[in-house]
């Protein structure tokens, strides 16, 4: 036991109250109690770990994955049971899927002892002491990618940064979205020699798409009326559901039409709140039999149906954007070909936002006028059709970051990655 030990067994008594309220499963893989079971390594071939922390990204993963599994043994960990099942979904046929070890370095030891990776991907962050010193003791290069370091998480960082700095500077590269990101990295330890930005690998597994499977079925399954006009608010906070209830009523009287409403809240433990925010609400998990009277409000209280549901769309909202809640990704709506509105409070998507804002192709509000914008968008066909357009050429001209983590991977993989970034700065290409 180390000094992280201990600090992390006095942390986990602290929070006690707070996370066995948390209703998550796993708790031997967790503790590296039950270990994944993996085939024996192959001759030549070698064992990439990729860990992802939940949904998000997993989903970001979606494009190099199944590239990676064709030149490597592929290991996939995340954290949150939502992405383990969405990991399942999407990887289990290529690769193995298992839950990322507690960051006590017991559990850490006896994952890496089953697991015996090559190189290991940490998608967007999630860098962890006790896993990274583990990794740098056994030659196993650590490299983040698709590297994201918000300005709200790196000020969190540096209150702690006697602590988690060495693990910063034991990184082999971090390969990072932005050059905000590039910055933040080298001030928290990574040598300037061992960043290389490769942009977003979410442009790559937003897939460009006019009809997704089970669209249908979705809003036969909650009554959506398909001749209607229908907003879509994805991943929508506390609030929100309130204030997009109330817009679409006054967007409604502006159009002269009824203007229906689908929330998707980001957070499962909110579903019974974002109820009582949209009266009457039916809900995908109630049976549409038993809704009785035909509704204009809609709760997708239900995981893994938020492509169907923006393909629905006249308009996508995207959420956690319009109350202090640092803002969602607003990639998926505008390739499935919605015209996309998003709030102001963005900072943990500042950069992809202003990136798809200069390029016209989405629009950002506030609260007060969200009325007005989601009533001008419905009123005028040529504007919705000229953002989707936009949207998707900024989106189109961003994509490729999946090739360059790939290429990255396999060269750590391959080297051990002894050279560092020295080495990444001529194996990974700069975006645009």
């Amino acid at each position: 036991m180390n000094v992280l030990d201990i600090a992390y067994s006095l942390a986990a008594l602290v929070t006690a109250p707070w996370w066995m309220r948390k209703t998550r499963s796993g708790w031997a893989e967790r503790f590296a109690r039950v270990l994944p079971e993996l085939p024996p390594k192959r001759e030549g071939v070698p064992r990439i770990m990729v860990h992802a922390v939940s949904v998000g990204e997993v989903n970001a993963l979606r494009e190099l994955v199944p590239r990676l599994a064709g030149e490597a043994d592929v290991v996939v960990t995340v954290s949150t049971d939502t992405g383990m099942a969405r990991a399942r979904e999407l990887f289990a046929e290529r690769c193995t899927v298992a839950r990322y070890p507690l960051d006590g370095s017991g559990a850490v030891r006896r994952f890496l002892d089953a697991v015996r990776p090559d190189a290991v991907g940490l998608v967007e962050l999630e860098l962890w002491p006790n896993f990274v010193r583990e990794c740098v003791a056994r030659s196993i290069p650590v490299a983040v990618i698709n590297g994201r370091l918000s300005e709200r998480s790196f000020l969190g960082y540096r209150r702690i940064r006697r602590w988690i700095s060495p693990a910063f500077a034991s990184l082999s590269v971090a390969a990072v979205q932005d050059g905000a990101y590039a910055e933040r990295f080298c001030a928290m330890g990574v040598p300037a020699d061992r960043v290389a930005l490769t942009g977003s690998m979410k442009f790559d597994s937003s897939r460009i798409e006019d009809d997704v499977e089970g669209a249908a079925e979705l809003a036969a399954a909650l009554g959506i009326d398909r001749a209607g006009l229908l907003v879509v608010a994805g991943s929508t906070g506390p609030g929100e559901e309130a204030l997009l209830h109330a817009a679409c009523q006054r967007a409604s009287e502006i159009v002269g039409r009824e203007v229906q409403l689908l929330c998707a809240p980001r957070k499962p433990e909110r579903f019974e709140e974002a109820a009582r925010a949209l009266p009457g609400c039916a809900r995908r998990t109630v049976p549409s039999g038993s809704a009785g009277s035909a509704r204009s409000r809609f709760l997708l209280d239900t995981l893994g149906e938020l492509r169907q549901a923006y393909s629905l769309a006249d308009v996508a909202v995207v959420g956690r954007s319009f109350f202090d809640q640092h803002g969602s990704d607003p990639i998926e709506p505008i390739a499935l070909g919605c015209p996309t509105i998003i709030g102001p409070a963005v900072s943990d998507f500042a950069e992809i936002v202003r990136v798809l804002e200069e390029a016209s192709g989405l629009v950002r509000t506030d609260r007060d006028d969200l009325c007005g914008v989601i009533a001008g968008l419905l009123g005028d066909a040529r504007r919705r059709e000229d953002l989707v357009a936009n949207g998707r050429q900024c989106i189109r001209g961003l994509q490729g970051a999946s090739a360059r983590h790939l290429e990255l991977l396999m060269w750590l993989a391959v080297s051990g990655g002894a050279a560092h970034a020295a080495g990444a700065g001529g194996v990974v290409a700069r975006p645009g």
